[in-house]
Parts: structure tokens; C-alpha cells; sequence
């Protein structure tokens, strides 16, 4: 059964067939939660990647030094140069004295692509040196060429941040070696983790990548997870430095359901590795996703006052993912909430005009904007004066009988 809801005591009711989507009416799961797997990090997240709904987490807004995965955000820049046309996977790139381990300080001991001065090599393979072989040297030559220095470009990572609201999270380099000032969290490296995978797919397809070759140099990926026979892992990235602790951002696939989960700190590598692991296996086991209500469904038709037609379709923008216990989905429903006491034109394509809200045993477990599915233009003046006098009349008759 759907409900309308609206600003005033009326309520009405619809009754909406069952084989266009699953139906709901009020914040969480109503039943037990399943307690999640003990984690020995110092902080830790598990997301669904289609709703962003947190299944799991501890100190997720903490400020920690992410490492290496700084990349992440390296990565993201450059996917998002190639997307925009500024570069090309096939440019050839000379590699400066900055990006040179030997020259540079700060780079000995480090994971490193193993470059040298004068090098000509392509974006592609600097960028899976990056991806792959979590290469410090590669990081800073893609920098040079895609921003002119490392500090223009880590300019535009925090820009990034800004735009993917990641608000506890600033950068001060391209590789995350150690540096005052640097932090992010676990809440926010789901986040960019998300952006990666929506915003940039092929450059995220890097990450699945188990092994890569340069200058005779076999180097293979350092997420030990990629070979996990129990689940399809498919990125995201390693972290480790003395400051740091051990870090790991994974992700994986079951069927439509994709997991994200974060582990920053672990107190050793084979901890973020294990405890990543039972993240992403307690959540394929007790959750399950659902699309309840797609972009192309109508949810409701309402009543437009002053337009050039009486009636619009309202629904979602795009498809609705929920996450819900397993075995759930059959008991979820919706309900919608109106802005306004009646829709008036003019409205535009995907106007927000009201909420949908999905529920569980009389629980809101998500929820999204209630959008006009085709523009409403106003209608002349005698439609408009129409209108207000059917409208005015309409609203006496209501309060004489409500």
C-alpha cells in the first residue's frame, strides 16, 4: 500500500501493483542487527557502494595519516585528465629529477616504479605503476605532466576533496609518504573509493590488475585480496608507513551487490588483510541489495495547478538501491511526502518536490528526492484564473467537510 502524505491531516491511500516494485511507509532495520566482526584497527568503515548506506564502522570520522592511499586521490586527478581529453593514455611522459629515488631523499626506500631522468615513458604505464606497483616516483612524474609540479597538483586533490565533500581529509602529497598535515578517515576513503568507481570506471579497473612489468621489474599488486578465491575482489589500495599503521581499502562484488570497506591502522599487514576480509564477507552474508524503484517508474500522478496539463508523473532520477537484511526484501515498502500542500507550475524535469522514503517494519531505512518525471510549463491566463477559482472553491468544500 502506498501512502500520500502531506503537510496537512489528509491522507490518502493507493494500493500499486506489486510486479512494478516493492512498496513501503518510516530510520533503520526494525529487527536485530547482526553484530558486526571484531576488528583490531584503529578505525574502520564497510559501505554498500550503490547507497552509501554504512553497514558497519568504528571511528569512521577520526583524522588518520592515510599512506598510500593518497593515491587514490592521485589516481582519481589523473582518471579524471584523461576523462576531460587534458591527457592521453598514450602521451609520452619525461621523467624529471624529482621523481628520480636515487636524487630524491625523501623517495629511498620507498615503493617506487624505479625510474630515472630523461625517461620517456607512457601515462598508461606510469599510471599502473602507480596503481599497481603503488610506485612513489611514478606518482610524482604524472604530477609534473599533468599539473606542471607536485604542488599545483596536490592543489587540485584538495580541490577534489572539496567537490566529493571528503570533510576530514587533507592532502600535502601525491604518494602519501609521511607529511605534517596530512589525514583523512575512514568515512571519507569509502567516499573517494565510491567517486573512483562511478566517476572514473576504467581508471578504476587499474586496481584489478595482479601484476605489472617495467624495465624487466615484475612487481604484483600489493592487495593480496585480488586472489582471495572466496570473494571477487576487484581493488582498492594498500597503505603502509611507520605513522600510519597499516591500511587497506578493498572492494568486491556479489552478484549486483558491491562493498566497500576501509581499515586504517591495523597493527600489522596481515591483520588489514584478515580483517578486511571478514568486513566484506559479514556484509555479502547478512545484506542484501534491492532497486525498489527505478528511474523509469511512475510512483505517483499528482495534480498540477496552473499548467499547460493537469497531471505529472513523479517518481525517482535514478534507480533507487536499498540495502536490507537478507532474506527482507519482501517486506520493504515506500511512502512519499509532499513539499507543498499541491504541486503548481511551472516545474522543471527532476524538480525535487517532495521525499521518498523506504521502510522497513515501520522503520525509514533510506531515502530519496520525489522528482518530476516530464517539465509542467505554465498555462496562459485564463488557464491560470481557471485554475484559481476551481482551486479556491476546491479549498472551501475542504474545510467545510474536514
Amino acid at each position: 500500500m502506498m501512502e500520500k502524505k502531506r503537510q496537512t491531516p489528509v491522507i490518502k491511500s493507493f494500493v500499486v501493483g506489486l510486479s512494478v516494485f516493492w512498496l513501503a511507509g518510516a530510520n533503520v532495520y526494525a529487527m536485530d542487527e547482526p553484530a558486526a566482526p571484531e576488528i583490531d584497527a584503529k578505525a574502520y568503515i564497510l559501505i554498500d557502494y550503490a547507497s552509501g548506506k554504512i553497514l558497519a564502522s568504528n571511528n569512521a570520522d577520526e583524522r588518520l595519516d592515510p599512506a598510500s592511499l593518497t593515491k587514490m586521490m592521485t589516481s582519481y586527478v589523473i582518471g579524471q585528465a584523461i576523462k576531460s581529453g587534458k591527457i592521453s593514455t598514450e602521451d609520452m611522459v619525461t621523467v624529471g629529477k624529482d621523481a628520480w629515488a636515487t636524487g630524491n631523499p625523501v623517495l629511498k626506500g620507498s615503493s617506487l616504479m624505479f625510474l630515472k631522468p630523461g625517461d620517456r615513458v607512457k601515462v598508461i604505464d606510469l599510471n599502473r605503476g602507480i596503481v599497481i606497483q603503488s610506485g612513489n616516483d611514478a606518482s610524482i612524474a604524472l604530477a609534473d605532466y599533468v599539473a606542471g609540479s607536485q604542488d599545483t597538483f596536490v592543489d587540485l586533490m584538495n580541490k577534489y576533496s572539496k567537490t566529493l565533500e571528503l570533510t576530514n581529509t587533507h592532502f600535502k602529497t601525491v604518494h602519501g609518504l609521511d607529511a605534517a598535515g596530512q589525514y583523512s578517515t575512514a568515512r571519507d576513503m569509502a567516499l573517494l573509493s565510491q567517486a573512483m568507481i562511478r566517476d572514473v570506471p576504467e581508471e578504476y579497473a587499474l586496481n584489478k590488475e595482479k601484476e605489472f612489468t617495467f624495465n624487466n621489474i615484475r612487481q604484483p599488486n600489493r592487495n593480496r585480496l585480488l586472489w582471495n578465491q572466496n570473494m571477487n575482489v576487484d581493488g582498492v589500495k594498500t597503505g603502509h608507513t611507520s605513522g600510519a599503521g597499516y591500511n587497506l581499502v578493498a572492494s568486491a562484488t556479489e552478484g549486483p551487490m558491491r562493498l566497500i570497506s576501509v581499515v586504517l591502522g591495523a597493527p600489522s599487514d596481515r591483520m588489514r588483510f584478515s580483517d578486511s576480509e571478514k568486513l566484506l564477507a559479514w556484509g555479502f552474508r547478512f545484506y542484501e541489495s534491492a532497486i525498489p524503484l527505478k528511474a523509469s517508474d511512475t510512483l505517483v500522478t499528482e495534480k498540477v495547478w496552473y499548467g499547460t496539463r493537469s497531471e505529472v508523473a513523479l517518481g525517482v532520477e535514478k534507480d533507487a538501491s536499498v540495502i536490507v537484511p537478507r532474506g527482507q526484501v519482501g517486506n520493504l515498502k515506500a511512502s512519499f511526502t509532499l513539499n507543498q500542500t499541491s504541486l503548481e507550475a511551472p516545474l522543471e524535469k527532476n524538480q525535487a518536490v517532495g521525499t521518498v522514503n523506504f521502510m522497513l517494519n515501520d522503520k525509514v531505512i533510506d531515502q530519496r528526492p520525489l522528482v518530476v518525471k516530464e517539465a509542467v510549463e505554465e498555462s496562459g491566463f485564463l488557464g491560470r484564473m481557471w485554475d484559481f477559482v476551481v482551486k479556491t472553491v476546491s479549498g472551501w468544500f475542504s474545510s467545510l467537510f474536514s
